[in-house]
């Protein structure tokens, strides 16, 4: 990473910190904390470094600096509470890049609840998060928009009538704004668990901080996507979790006590995935799925499958890229940092996201007062939880199962159609680049993967008759 020269403007922004004082401890990356060390020897003291990450403790200064001048989207550094946590946190396993035994066996249920999602209500949604002013976590404001956000969440229960769906406050210990966890019971595997989330604070250098797309967007997606499940009265197997974090500004402080919680009291978290700016559409693409090596390989691919599948062409098309986030960028890293699968899919190129975040202009008129780009991301969010919290995971559709059999052996991916006959085959891989194009395919055949690299990979069919089927696969 490298470190920039900054803004002295910006360094009121850690004057508010809670429990935060003149020096606290957090985890960064293991380079920051260097080069942070070398420009700023007597702001930090280096604790411990396994290489790749460090645990350190800060001045707010050297905070300051890392949040605003490190290539990266968030605070690039993890509060913790004490030097104990802080170690800890570096000797957490990150990734377990395992293979999640998710399946794409849903069509209809998904095509019902992406043909309901409202651009109209996540317009209105993020217009009253930024009419607050500021949600700085320390602030009455922040505490009030928490509260008024469960009231709407607790309203969408009421106009339900469902019982087996409930809302929750959060208390933190390093912020004085609560969390909100909206929950739907699994009524089939209920202490498996699939999550989304997006953060409530926002921070600003000048008085007003609206955050409109930082991170209001995200939190009016995931609101739509809520309203969506319970106007179907879709009921999971597994059970479903929206989380609305406190203090992700200033060191991931609500996800990161969430997620440590949820991992000591052994929880089966299958997956997590963060909605962090959903509104601006700052790139050519639409959703940029982030690569960073805390990130889960596998739920990744599983995203771009989702969007292979169901988001390639017709009403609901939109198209898809990849990015770079870095270290302790959003709430997914608290995640990641305790062990379960994570993923970032998010509004632009880092390189050309909003520009307008962390000021007083971040407001709905910077996307033109639309929330068409963010709808596209509430239903992307409403595919990957009505396909990973169904019945079985190993489950599998009849469908799928007839039309295409494949395996890897001796560096070669083997298919066997069906009924159905092989028009194409594109291979992709964990960023979304296509590697390799084959055409005018035999019904039975292999294709040569020698040029590729050891990873997981993403196999897309497409049929004659027009159906697209995507495989996924390891090569060893």
């Amino acid at each position: 990473m490298k470190l920039k020269l900054f803004s002295i403007l910006s360094l009121v922004l850690f004057n508010e910190a809670f429990a935060q004082s003149e020096r606290f401890y957090a985890t960064t990356d293991a380079k920051s904390a260097i080069a942070l060390k070398e420009k700023f020897p007597d702001e930090i003291q280096i604790i411990n470094t396994n290489n790749q990450h460090a645990a350190v403790h800060l001045s707010e200064k050297a905070a300051e600096y890392l949040h605003h001048n490190v290539i990266t989207h968030g605070p690039g550094y993890v509060y913790k509470s004490s030097p104990e946590e802080a170690l800890s946190a570096i000797k957490v396993a990150k990734k377990s890049n395992r293979i999640l035994d998710f399946t794409i066996s849903q069509d209809a249920l998904v095509n019902q609840a992406i043909g309901l999602v409202n651009a109209e209500n996540i317009k209105s949604h993020i217009l009253v998060m930024e009419a607050y002013g500021t949600r700085r976590h320390t602030t009455q404001q922040a505490k009030t928009s928490v509260q008024d956000l469960k009231t709407k969440w607790e309203g969408l229960i009421a106009t339900s009538g469902r019982t087996d769906v409930s809302v929750r406050i959060v208390n933190h210990v390093g912020t004085p704004m609560p969390s909100l966890i909206f929950t739907i019971n699994g009524n089939v595997s209920p202490s498996e668990y699939i999550i989304v989330g997006g953060h409530m604070d926002t921070i600003s250098n000048a008085a007003l901080a609206p955050g409109a797309d930082d991170d209001a967007s995200g939190i009016a997606t995931i609101t739509e996507m809520m309203r969506v499940l319970l106007d179907m009265n879709y009921k999971p197997a597994k059970t479903v979790e929206f989380m609305a974090y406190a203090a992700e500004e200033i060191g991931l402080v609500g996800s990161s006590e969430i997620a440590q919680d949820y991992a000591s009291e052994g929880k089966n978290v299958l997956s997590y995935v963060q909605f962090d700016m959903t509104n601006y559409k700052g790139s050519s693409r639409d959703v940029y799925v982030s690569t960073d090596a805390y990130n889960s390989n596998d739920l990744n691919l599983f995203l771009i499958e989702l969007m292979e599948h169901y988001n390639k062409t017709g009403a609901h098309a939109f198209t898809y890229g990849s990015t770079i986030c870095n270290y302790g960028c959003s709430d997914h890293f608290s995640w990641a940092q305790n062990g379960f699968d994570a993923a970032f899919p998010f509004e632009a190129s880092f390189s050309q996201s909003n520009p307008y975040i962390h000021s007083a202009n971040d407001t709905l008129s910077r996307s033109n007062n639309t929330a068409t780009h963010a709808a596209k991301f509430a239903k992307l969010g409403l595919e990957f939880i009505i396909e990973t919290a169904k019945g079985s995971a190993l489950s599998i559709s009849e469908t799928d199962k007839s039309l295409v059999e494949i395996y890897v052996k001796d560096k070669s991916l083997n298919y066997r159609f069906g009924k159905d006959s092989v028009e194409s085959l594109a291979i992709i891989d964990t960023s979304g680049r296509q590697l390799i194009e084959s055409k005018n395919l035999l019904s039975i055949g292999k294709v040569d993967l020698n040029k590729l690299n050891k990873g997981f990979y993403l196999a897309v069919f497409k049929t004659k008759s027009g159906k697209v089927i995507t495989k996924k696969f390891i090569l060893d």
